[in-house]
């Protein structure tokens, strides 16, 4: 990965970054349609084992994204929270606080129902911060598509004042 210009503002702890990661509800998927970028929100659930991070998405069977990324599944994902504005005397010395994640990674539409459940499962945990069993019936797993990105590094950036 290229190195971060603002260094003193680079988050290096998998800790520090997994916390970020858990205050974070919306993940920002890029992709390359062509010579054009494009960008969608999605909700997301992860793991994170063995140095790698896993994010989880879901949505529709068809539509723009998927065609997109059935044919080119190279991605960048961001994600940020701890938004705050910082006021100053001077309008120059005003900024804004935050806290973000950025990764790369291979999109895999999963096809195996025990690993949508996973996702699935995961992304609900997330979601709704409830760690209990969530079941899925049938009809909306097959209607549900599913996938994953493994990232085996991701960076992280923070600014407070």
């Amino acid at each position: 990965m290229q190195k971060m210009r603002r260094s003193d503002r680079e988050v290096t702890g998998i800790e520090d970054k997994l916390k970020i990661l858990d205050n974070c509800k919306v993940c920002r998927l890029a992709m390359s349609d062509g010579n054009m970028p494009y960008v969608v929100p999605l909700n997301f659930g992860y793991e994170y084992s063995d140095g790698v991070l896993t994010l989880y998405f879901h949505g529709a069977h068809e539509g723009r994204k998927i065609g997109i990324l059935k044919k080119n599944s190279n991605v960048c994902f961001e994600m940020d929270g701890e938004h705050a504005l910082t006021v100053a005397e001077n309008d120059c010395e005003y900024g804004f606080n935050f806290a973000s994640l950025i990764g790369f990674g291979k999109l895999e539409f999963i096809e195996d129902k025990n690993e949508k459940i996973r996702g699935l499962s995961l992304l609900m945990k997330h979601q709704t911060g409830e760690d209990r069993e969530f079941v899925f019936e049938d009809s909306r797993l097959n209607a549900t598509m599913v996938c994953r990105v493994r990232a085996e590094e991701f960076t992280g950036k923070r600014r407070h004042k």
